[in-house]
């Protein structure tokens, strides 16, 4: 870079709209704290000016009174030493004061900031998080953009705190000399330059590497967490993801120690200027101190105020910075924070018809995940009759979780229609229809919490203590397995926190189904929840759950054929398309796909 020019920060109108969006969170989040913490800042930055003048006053009746070698002055110094302590008690009391309300105000802002990220994380739809975009997005915005409003809120502070002691700092100078203001201006202004420029080269080295900084969290993430622990120690993984993880921060930490040395030679560079004019103003007021121009208390004075001054204007400046910075990553917050859901509500969403009388029914759908030429569901045509069971089968990737996915609304078809009770999905509330929908899906939730709540969360318009939580337990085969816990509905599942028990993969399935049974839906979808049991638990367990459905439709995903002959009709998917349907026996007697299918599944049990 070259040093003798000076790099002019460019910020745009977006910039602008985030700093002010940004202040809004900040009021928002604690209008009374932030409000009290900027008036505090205010009175603060009077009192150094009323200080000095102070001592000014005080050091030159103590002079003259030394001079003099009388006691005459020493009743002038007496309320100066008064006045002087009850501002220094002052500063004292603001300055706790402060402390206070901006630790309360810390921790608003940090709170409230958890709420924002977190509502638009839950709002966003299911394909930002099959998206690797997406992860690079967020851990921008969670890693350095979450924290810049409560940055801003103390930035914003400082800064008009050092506007106010630089206005009067900078006043008593140019009532000395201009001269000496012009010393402290001048060699500022390359040094916020260097600043400025290196700003904007750590945000593009950011952008280029969130990638690789989110493989350095994934390896710390297999390391740490307890879902890979069994694995990372029967393969003796640990050395090899400690190794990576090393050598990918040791990448990132050559590159950023590249970039601040260069930044740091710089800066020491235009710091030469400002020690250089420093030396002039100290000389200049102490040549005029000597020549009898000034007094001992002008000499302080004028002293501690170019000393104050230049410490304000430079604070000022590098305030000045730091908000072009933080509008920087603002930036990545607010990428974040600006997706929005394609899975909304209509403007007048039609009612969820409850009891369902013609069902669900896929009407020539078609669908791609975005990003993706490939065709997921190509001209899909079923129906789900009221109490219905059906099975969806076939091969991986053959489209039956992709399916799901669209009856959940989680996704909406490219082409074709889906409707319930004739009433096109999208015409309809979300939230209503997912209320209708129970889903156990094969990568089902294992929380760590109570098995009563792990229950609950099927259904948390509920009252946490409601009996149908443990009605729905017995439907599905939990409440024996829970009542062998010490604490029994009481107890934590999982052993992440004190006092957990951990279950067995048949036991969590259990309580995923009784998840599924609290909900009170009209249809249940089992999307290869039991692909890690055996071939017969798996039987009992679609075999129960048939003859426990209370008038409700459902749908079983399964690869195991053998546990779907209890389905009133099959699906059979292949490479996206329907390709077979009807109950068990006729489609043996088809001898298709379905057929070979199931004979192949059925040798290996013979």
């Amino acid at each position: 870079m070259d040093q003798t020019s000076v790099p002019l920060p460019k910020i745009t109108w977006h910039q602008v709209s985030y700093l002010g969006r940004a202040i809004k969170i900040v009021w928002e989040s604690g209008r009374r704290w932030t409000f009290s913490l900027w008036v505090l800042s205010t009175l603060q930055s009077v009192l150094p000016v009323l200080r000095l003048y102070v001592m000014k006053l005080l050091l030159d009746a103590i002079s003259q009174g030394y001079a003099d070698k009388t006691l005459t002055n020493f009743k002038q110094v007496i309320p100066l030493i008064v006045a002087m302590g009850v501002i220094n008690i002052t500063g004292a009391l603001m300055s706790g004061a402060s402390r206070l309300v901006n630790e309360m105000q810390s921790q608003r802002v940090s709170d409230y900031m958890f709420e924002i990220m977190h509502d638009q994380a839950a709002a966003v739809d299911l394909e930002y998080y099959e998206n690797s975009e997406y992860y690079d997005i967020l851990e921008r915005a969670r890693s350095e953009g979450s924290g810049v409003p409560l940055r801003l809120s103390n930035r914003i502070k400082n800064i008009l705190s050092d506007a106010i002691q630089l206005i009067t700092m900078g006043g008593v100078l140019l009532f000395f000399d201009w001269k000496i203001f012009a010393l402290l201006v001048l060699p500022i202004v390359p040094r916020i330059g260097i600043r400025f420029y290196f700003i904007d080269e750590l945000q593009r080295w950011i952008e280029r590497r969130t990638a690789t900084q989110r493989k350095a969290s994934y390896y710390n993430s297999l390391l740490t967490n307890d879902s890979h622990a069994k694995e990372l120690r029967l393969f003796d993984l640990g050395n090899l993801f400690k190794t990576r993880f090393r050598q990918t921060r040791q990448h990132l930490l050559k590159e950023k120690f590249e970039l601040a040395k260069r930044r740091t030679f710089a800066e020491f560079s235009t710091t030469i200027l400002s020690v250089i004019a420093m030396w002039g103003a100290y000389a200049f007021i102490a040549y005029e101190t000597v020549t009898g121009v000034l007094t001992v208390g002008d000499l302080v004075l004028y002293n501690q105020s170019f000393r104050k001054a230049y410490d304000s204007i430079w604070s000022l400046l590098q305030g000045a910075v730091g908000l072009y910075e933080d509008m920087q990553f603002l930036g990545y917050l607010f990428e974040f924070l600006d997706f929005e859901p394609k899975i909304v509500d209509p403007p007048d969403p039609k009612l969820v018809p409850r009891p369902m009388k013609l069902g669900i029914e896929f009407k020539h759908v078609d669908f791609a995940y975005p990003g993706s030429t490939r065709q997921a569901l190509k001209d899909v045509s079923l129906k789900i009759q009221p109490g219905e069971v059906i099975a969806l089968v076939g091969e991986n990737g053959s489209g039956k979780t992709t399916l799901t996915k669209l009856l959940c609304r989680l996704y909406d078809p490219d082409a074709g229609q889906i409707t319930l009770d004739g009433v096109d999905l999208r015409d309809l509330s979300v939230c209503d229809l997912r209320s209708e929908i129970s889903v156990i899906f094969q990568d089902y939730s294992k929380y760590q919490m109570t098995a009563r709540e792990n229950i609950w969360l099927g259904n948390v318009t509920r009252s946490p203590d409601d009996a149908a939580i443990e009605h729905a337990a017995k439907r599905a085969g939990a409440d024996e397995v829970i009542r062998t816990l010490p604490h029994q509905y009481e107890n934590m599942l999982g052993k992440r926190f004190e006092g957990g028990e951990e279950l067995s993969i048949g036991q969590w399935q259990k309580v995923s189904i009784a998840r599924a049974f609290l909900r009170d839906s009209q249809l249940i979808v089992l999307d290869e929840p039991t692909s890690a049991l055996d071939p017969k638990a798996e039987y009992e367990v679609f075999r129960k759950f048939r003859e426990l459905l209370e008038d409700q439709a459902a749908v079983l995903v399964t690869h195991r054929l053998s546990t779907v002959k209890m389905a009133d009709c099959i699906y059979v998917l292949e490479q996206g398309r329907i390709v077979e349907f009807g109950p068990h026996d006729a489609l043996i007697a088809l001898d298709g796909v379905y057929a070979k299918l199931f004979e192949t599944q059925a040798q290996n049990y013979r």
